[in-house]
């Protein structure tokens, strides 16, 4: 289980299975615990799908790639909530600029700005919550 913030709050979820071998590797290696890897959930349609942000550079953090905590959109009790979520890639233009975002508006608003990149490589993941703002399975 790991613990990353959602909308400036603290939330605990599991990597149950990925769609692609690289990520279930850097998954099991970082939570020491097995995450499958399902080729199938690359098919999953989009529309079913919610979305996690995942940072490739700036801050050092807790994030599966070495920086900031994911950031996630639609938490359970949302319409758009989803376990299954497309990961979304986040690379700051200059990482050394990079500053902690914490909600999907202000990486909407950064990448509007021009001070960083966003690509969706095909990835799903899924991510059941366990705990979150006003929620707890």
């Amino acid at each position: 289980m790991q613990i990353v913030l959602l909308r400036w709050n603290e939330i605990y979820f599991s990597h149950t299975e990925v769609s692609d071998p690289m990520i279930a590797e850097t998954l099991t290696n970082m939570m020491q615990s097995p995450v499958f890897y399902v080729p199938s959930l690359a098919l999953v349609p989009e529309e079913t799908l919610a979305t996690v942000y995942v940072f490739e550079n700036g801050i050092a953090g807790k994030g599966p790639l070495g920086f900031q905590p994911d950031v996630f959109d639609n938490p359970p009790g949302t319409s758009g909530y989803s376990p299954l979520r497309q990961i979304i890639l986040v690379k700051w233009v200059e990482g050394e600029k990079a500053s902690e975002l914490k909600s999907v508006v202000e990486i909407t608003q950064a990448e509007s700005e021009g001070k960083l990149t966003t690509i969706v490589p095909g990835v799903v993941v899924n991510m059941p919550f366990m705990v979150w703002d006003g929620g707890q399975r």
